[in-house]
């Protein structure tokens, strides 16, 4: 496994945990809106691997703002994150996957990038639906070469992101009373998710979103 983030800390910290388990890791200090960023660590996982077999894009940030609220510079900064860094992370891998003759890619999108949207988040959901679509995109395109491109639909993780959300029992009681499974995801969820969709077991599966709700989107 390449860890890439911007958080030297926390990469490095996964690359550990990665390690301690018996696995082989290494970490590039990433910002996924900047291409050279991406390439480098492309570069990182063929200098040290010799091969890259599969790419998981799961960088993000999420803001609150109503839309007539919303700064071009926050706009901005969202897409730049959430779709462009898809994008561009894509790119880099894609020759590469292409040299190995195939690969498979997994975006991280959310129920917000598929059927459910809700005021003050105009950014993120326009970010998550250009995920979905851009998953589509791609899958047409590169299947005839062997790589496989889909995405996960989550909705509400906990994760340290979301832990401040759900501090409000208002906000709490709304997420729950909309979850047929009547529980919070755990990282584990959306983690099997992506490794199924990464594994030969999905050999057969492209352009899908697979969705991490407990129902959400069902009702």
């Amino acid at each position: 496994v390449v860890v890439a983030d911007l958080n030297e800390e926390a990469g490095r910290e996964s690359v550990a945990r990665i390690e301690a388990q018996g696995g082989a890791a290494c970490f590039g200090r990433t910002d996924v809106a900047r291409a050279e960023d991406a390439e480098r660590v492309v570069a990182v996982a063929l200098e040290t691997y010799g091969r890259l077999d599969s790419l998981v894009n799961s960088a993000g940030i999420y803001t609150r703002g109503d839309v007539v609220d919303t700064s071009p510079e926050t706009w901005e900064r969202v897409l730049a994150v959430n779709l462009t860094g898809v994008f561009l992370c894509c790119t880099a891998a894609i020759p590469a996957m292409r040299d190995a003759r195939g690969g498979a890619i997994v975006n991280i999108s959310s129920s917000v990038g598929w059927a459910y949207a809700a005021p003050g988040i105009a950014a993120y959901a326009a970010s998550k639906f250009g995920v979905t679509g851009l998953t589509k995109a791609m899958a047409v395109e590169l299947a005839p070469i062997g790589i496989r491109v889909n995405s996960v639909a989550p909705t509400f993780i906990e994760t340290p992101m979301t832990k401040p959300m759900f501090e409000n029992p208002e906000f709490h009681r709304d997420v729950m009373s909309r979850i047929p499974m009547g529980k919070i995801g755990q990282v584990e969820d959306v983690a099997n998710a992506v490794v199924f969709l990464a594994s030969d077991a999905a050999a057969m599966v492209t352009g899908d979103s697979l969705k991490v709700d407990g129902g959400w989107t069902a009702v």
